[in-house]
């Protein structure tokens, strides 16, 4: 994928969507391959809330068919870290060496979701207004909430408010013509201000589905009540708080178990999350066989519906982050393995 030089004024950003064609760049003749879309789902088995109006049940449907590009899988390109962690997550190292200085400029981000296959690119409002009118081929989340990582729960138990209303949303949606798809929202249950953030969220359901919005919530058990927050049946019963406020996905950490394997201690959250979809959160940056090989357990072997990474994808050059979105897409809607995966982010293949 060919990046355009550098202009002195910004210029769009398009990619072809939604149809990931790659192209075979190995030792043999050069082989055109398409990566396999999973069945399309009829709109009459979408799962359509029961608090979505009429007027509006097709909006809600096209928003769902996009960021799931027709397979009932979701890849959510996660952006919400310069509030979330600050600059320690795009400048300086990590435990996989430096992070490129493409990663320090807040653009890298929508660089990597204008020219790769994301189901979503998800960021505060303010964030996205800065940037999207010159990136508008990118379907946007916006988050809802968001906090920073420098009190420590020994200081105070987290919680984290509504920055960003549903109205403020829908007029920004109006007034930009952006494709603005839903909203996201974190809870962190367990912390003694769990009920705030809980009510909060159910209103931001039934608001959002007022206007035909998706809404995820990224939902983790943290506080001074919390002793294990990878524990298998507190994530379990995370999501399954996801699915009683309505929810339509629900991001959850991966579970560790001392003895057991992630991937089948996982299924326990996707059962209990019931009509909500369950994607896990990609974490901070590791070895990439190692992180798409989870990837694909976590969706084959455990049943999620995708997943929500940052960090694995932008703490890379711009070329490298658009060949890893474009691995994790190969995976998430492609159903394709691993070593397909890594050839794209090798560059012996192309996607286009």
């Amino acid at each position: 994928m060919e990046m355009e030089p550098q202009q002195n004024q910004p210029t769009e950003q398009r990619i072809t969507e939604p149809e990931l064609n790659v192209q075979q760049t190995i030792k043999e003749p050069t082989v055109q391959q398409e990566i396999p879309q999973q069945p399309t789902p009829q709109k009459g088995e979408i799962n359509i809330p029961a608090d979505i109006p009429v007027e509006v049940q097709d909006t809600y449907k096209q928003n769902f068919l996009k960021i799931t590009k027709n397979t009932g899988k979701f890849y959510l390109f996660a952006g919400d870290q310069k509030i979330e962690h600050l600059n320690d997550d795009f400048y300086g190292e990590t435990k996989q060496g430096p992070i490129p200085i493409d990663d320090a400029d807040p653009e890298h981000l929508f660089k990597i979701a204008a020219n790769s296959h994301v189901g979503c690119f998800a960021a505060q409002y303010g964030l996205i207004t800065k940037y999207a009118n010159n990136y508008t081929n990118i379907p946007y989340l916006i988050k809802l909430n968001s906090k920073t990582h420098l009190v420590k729960t020994e200081q105070r138990d987290p919680v984290s408010r509504q920055l960003t209303t549903i109205q403020q949303v829908m007029q920004l949606k109006s007034a930009s013509h952006l494709d603005i798809v839903g909203v996201g929202y974190t809870i962190y249950l367990g912390s003694e201000f769990e009920h705030e953030m809980l009510a909060e969220a159910a209103r931001i359901v039934a608001d959002a589905h007022q206007h035909g919005l998706l809404v995820v919530f990224w939902i983790y058990p943290r506080g001074k009540a919390i002793i294990d927050e990878k524990d298998p049946h507190l994530i379990a019963g995370a999501a399954g708080v996801a699915c009683t406020l309505g929810a339509d996905f629900v991001k959850v950490n991966y579970p560790k178990k001392e003895g057991a394997l992630s991937e089948e201690i996982f299924k326990e959250a996707v059962i209990a999350a019931g009509r909500t979809k369950v994607i896990t959160s990609g974490g901070s940056s590791m070895d990439v066989r190692a992180f798409l090989e989870r990837l694909y357990k976590q969706i084959h072997v455990s049943g999620a519906s995708g997943n929500a990474t940052g960090r694995n994808v932008h703490q890379k050059s711009l070329p490298e982050a658009i060949r890893m979105s474009n691995a994790i897409a190969a995976i998430t809607y492609g159903n394709k393995d691993p070593e397909f995966a890594m050839k794209i982010f090798n560059g012996e293949i192309e996607v286009q």
